[in-house]
């Protein structure tokens, strides 16, 4: 299907350089030829693509916007567009990488020592190690200082107990990143540890009956008084502010991502309403409600657009904030999900099978419209900026 050049209706194409516009158009024709002929089948089934993985670390996906260790050293505006069009083709395979690199390479490069990033960050640039994420647990999801995942010291080991749940990754990863309390207890005790495949009492099992990120690899982990040895402790983080400078740096790139998606649900819907023919063989895109739809469609995609460049601009000056980025998520990630339904509806009844894109969009969002943040806890977070009241408690 070709690109409609109504999408860039505010020129946005002129405020890109040619180094971005390049990393974007390489992401997006590989999408068009490799992923969108086969991920309506890989989400049927409930597979992950991974024969893709060495295609995405041949263009500098993986670990896009870190510098050394075989990255490519995007900035974070080049960094939104590749996932922006690897969302278009489908949040699961975008998760993949919204994991790899800014979840578990981020903080290994970020909190690493020179002997963990040697270790682990050019086998992830080159799609050789696959990492996860592991902050989320089963009772504890808005609240991570709750967790109940505990890692004792044990002479030149940490010996690690507890659970993680809906973790991108987890049942494929070489190396979890896992965030868990030490015997001080509180949140402030919060250390990053590596954990290997294989170590003694890891386990990590897929989680079954998904119907959003079907494409992806969603998993529980366990651990089992597993022995983590000293050097696979992240020493440069302790407390909180580990895993959430991790999440902070997803949910950009995530907010510029969701565009993705609702292109793609809008330009197929745009498609669909100029061929589709009724009553006396007039298109569906002449009535007024089609339009309607199509013109709100394109409303916000233009909104989140503008929102997520300049966020990223921001980003890239030193000047971006936690507030900005959960205003961001907050308003692109609805726009997103709601520009999925409505184009469902152009698409009538064809619209709920995934020979067309808007469902399995639909789908995905839900997730993406709860993970890294809910849109609630984003709520929380601009209602304590705009009045000076935390109401979390």
């Amino acid at each position: 299907m070709p690109r409609a050049e109504i999408t860039d209706l505010l020129l946005l194409e002129e405020l890109l350089t040619d180094e971005e516009k390049a990393a974007r158009d390489t992401v997006a024709r590989f999408v068009d030829k490799e992923v969108l002929p086969i991920i309506g089948h890989h989400f049927r089934e409930g597979t992950f693509p991974a024969h893709l993985i060495p295609g995405l670390a041949e263009m500098g996906v993986l670990g896009a916007n870190l510098q050394g260790y075989g990255c490519a050293g995007m900035n974070t505006v080049s960094y939104g567009l590749i996932l922006q069009e690897l969302e278009r083709g489908d949040s699961g395979l975008r998760s993949f990488a919204s994991v790899q690199g800014s979840l578990c390479m981020f903080p290994i490069h970020a909190y690493g020592s020179d002997e963990q990033k040697e270790r682990f960050l050019p086998g992830m640039a080159q799609g050789r190690l696959i990492g996860c994420f592991g902050l989320t647990e089963p009772d504890f999801g808005s609240n991570p200082g709750g967790m109940r995942t505990r890692a004792v010291k044990d002479g030149d080991t940490w010996v690690l107990t507890g659970a993680k749940a809906w973790i991108t990754n987890g049942a494929i990863a070489d190396v979890a990143v896992v965030w868990a309390k030490t015997e001080e207890g509180g949140a402030e005790s919060i250390r990053g540890f590596l954990v290997e495949k294989g170590m003694p009492g890891f386990t990590a099992r897929e989680i079954p009956g998904k119907f959003s990120l079907r494409a992806s690899v969603t998993s529980e982990l366990s651990f089992q008084e597993v022995r983590v040895p000293g050097r696979n402790v992240l020493p440069k983080v302790t407390g909180l502010r580990g895993p959430l400078s991790c999440l902070n740096n997803a949910r950009l790139g995530i907010a510029f991502a969701v565009t993705g998606a609702a292109i793609a649900c809008f330009e197929g819907a745009r498609e669909y309403a100029l061929s589709r023919k009724q009553f006396d063989g007039k298109s569906i895109a002449g009535y007024q409600l089609t339009q309607e739809k199509l013109a709100d469609m394109l409303q916000e995609i233009v909104k989140a657009q503008l929102l997520a460049l300049r966020l990223a601009r921001l980003k890239d000056e030193g000047k971006a904030t936690p507030v900005m980025v959960s205003l961001a998520k907050r308003n692109n990630v609805k726009a997103a999900l709601e520009i999925a339904r409505s184009a469902r509806g152009v698409y009538g009844a064809n619209g709920v099978t995934d020979a067309y894109p808007p469902v399995r969009h639909m789908l995905n969002l839900e997730s993406v419209f709860t993970y890294e943040g809910t849109h609630e806890v984003h709520t929380l977070v601009l209602g304590k900026a705009i009045t000076g009241i935390d109401a979390f408690n």
